[in-house]
């Protein structure tokens, strides 16, 4: 069942219609969801596949207009995604390197997107975030005044969103990553109408222990209030006194955040990355994502394992970013 959050982002997508491409054109899950996307015209789906891979519904929508078709070896503007691509990479690749990266759907797909022939991508069922992630980092690139992507996943049970990250890209963060991961992870909280408030999570709460890894968690803490002294956050938090308001009031009594923290940026991928998960599977919480966060334009990338329900998801969440933007 669809939660009200994506309702409400499903009628606010539909008066723009924007298009996202699908990559993976041969996954029945990217299938399914882009038929659904195309019925409902929520989205314009543009699905990477050979004619022949496609159903007769799929063609159906095709011939309405509903969605589109695509492929790198019969498409007219080829050369010219070649050019352009030559052009973004400054010199670093060659006119031929770039007709071999543009026969893959990722790079392919990317540059439909760096080009404004699609507004966003979902990549992911059929190949690893590194996939979905390079051919992003090296054409579309990250906003100015943002030095790496995260991933952040939305996780919603009812009506409660909470914002888990960084839960997909960077291994090791410091406390300069923790930071940009933070101010990142309150806008997406805000472009999806959650009013961030921010917890930097550890395993020290407010000097309980003493070690380095705590004390990276405390830098970041300040840094945020420095990059975006707006932004309602604090750490060093465990995750009770940052989410349970009776252990706030015990651990953390002069905490701004008073246990209602609904953004959570972990101290590592480990943490991240086992965090969402155990949430997801032993409290029943749905989890969509991981969005990218910190790119020019939106490319989000799908677990291998996902459902065709969590690919139409992605795909809305993907299609509000580029509303936003």
């Amino acid at each position: 069942m669809m939660t009200q959050m994506f309702e409400d982002m499903k009628i606010k997508v539909k008066k723009a219609q924007p298009a996202i491409v699908f990559p993976e054109g041969g996954d029945q899950r990217i299938v399914e969801a882009a038929i659904r996307l195309a019925e409902e015209k929520v989205v314009k789906p543009i699905l990477v596949g050979e004619q022949g891979q496609f159903n007769d519904k799929v063609k159906e929508l095709e011939k309405a207009g509903q969605l589109e078709l695509r492929h790198p070896d019969h498409d007219a503007g080829f050369e010219e995604l070649v050019q352009k691509l030559v052009e973004r990479r400054k010199g670093k690749t060659s006119d031929e390197q770039a007709r071999q990266w543009l026969q893959d759907e990722n790079y392919y797909g990317t540059m439909l997107v760096y080009t404004g022939q699609a507004d966003g991508l979902v990549s992911g069922a059929a190949h690893s975030t590194a996939d979905t992630v390079r051919p992003a980092l090296q054409i579309i690139k990250t906003k100015p005044g943002v030095k790496k992507t995260s991933g952040a996943f939305i996780m919603v049970k009812g009506d409660e969103q909470l914002v888990f990250a960084d839960c997909a890209i960077n291994i090791a963060p410091d406390s300069n990553d923790l930071a940009e991961t933070a101010v990142e992870s309150a806008n997406t909280a805000k472009a999806f109408g959650i009013e961030p408030r921010v917890a930097m999570l550890s395993f020290s709460t407010k000097g309980s222990a003493k070690d380095p890894a705590a004390d990276k968690v405390i830098e970041a803490t300040k840094l945020v209030k420095e990059k975006a002294p707006e932004l309602l956050v604090d750490g060093e938090f465990q995750f009770d006194a940052a989410y349970v308001p009776e252990v706030a009031a015990k651990k953390a009594p002069d905490s701004p955040l008073k246990g209602q923290a609904n953004v959570f940026v972990f101290p590592s991928l480990e943490a991240g990355n086992i965090s969402y998960k155990m949430v997801q599977r032993l409290g029943g919480y749905d989890a969509v994502g991981p969005i990218l966060q910190g790119l020019n334009q939106p490319v989000n990338d799908l677990s291998r394992g996902c459902s065709t329900e969590d690919v139409y998801n992605l795909a809305l969440i993907t299609a509000m970013q580029s509303i936003a933007d």
